[in-house]
């Protein structure tokens, strides 16, 4: 296996498999096997949802509601997707521990960083909720900072798109795919991967990000591997 411990970043609208909006059961088992497969070769790994698929603060605050008022409810909504998710992982026979940055002791632990790597370390999966923490800050923003601290080799951001493209394949079928880019091109030609404060603290820290199809059965694995699936964006 090329990486040892990984942060998966999940979107919280991939958890919605062909609905319009909540949690598709059957798209969260075939994660937690997908997941499993990874575990069962010894890979520590955590991961860090997004919340988008029931609320998003963004979203909101275009409506009126107070930005953060709203970003608070979409850090809630991104635990109720972490406790989806540590349910399925559960039903694969997984360990698992689900830490918030937002402290809700009935449900789960409190983020400490030692207490997040002792539990990697003992094979159980870490699911991170409740972003930053802070309004403002996109979940992506919160992959980065927690795979930082807990000292992971890589982001794998797992999208319903096989890699970085041109522009968005789903609308321009010209859109060419890039195999692997660095960081400065990313920026020079504007793509999209993550929002530009989370981009530049994995690009300040040295941290590779590679973007791939987590919907497709096996791909998981193949990039825990070092095949050539997805895009890897690194210095």
């Amino acid at each position: 296996m090329k990486y040892k411990r990984i942060l998966l970043k999940l979107s919280g609208e991939a958890l919605m498999g062909d609905r319009n909006y909540g949690i598709d059961p059957v798209r969260l088992a075939d994660y937690a096997s997908e997941i499993k497969n990874i575990i069962d070769k010894g890979i520590e790994v955590a991961i860090v949802i997004g919340g988008g698929n029931i609320f998003r603060g963004l979203a909101g605050a275009s409506n009126g509601m107070d930005r953060v008022q709203g970003d608070y409810m979409g850090m809630l909504a991104t635990i109720i997707n972490g406790l989806a998710l540590q349910s399925a992982l559960e039903e694969s026979e997984l360990q698992t521990r689900l830490l918030t940055s937002i402290e809700m002791k009935q449900i789960a632990e409190p983020f400490i960083k030692r207490r997040a790597v002792r539990h990697l370390e003992k094979g159980r999966v870490v699911i991170f909720g409740g972003g930053t923490g802070n309004p403002y800050f996109t979940t992506d923003t919160a992959a980065v900072l927690r795979a930082i601290e807990i000292n992971a080799d890589v982001i794998i951001k797992g999208t319903r798109v096989d890699g970085i493209y041109t522009s968005d394949p789903e609308k321009d079928a010209s859109a060419v795919k890039f195999e692997n880019i660095t960081f400065k091109e990313v920026m020079s030609k504007d793509l999209k991967v993550m929002d530009m404060t989370a981009f530049t603290l994995s690009e300040e820290n040295d941290l590779p990000i590679i973007v791939f199809d987590m919907n497709k059965k096996g791909n998981l694995m193949k990039v825990i591997s070092g095949e050539n699936v997805g895009t890897l964006v690194n210095s």
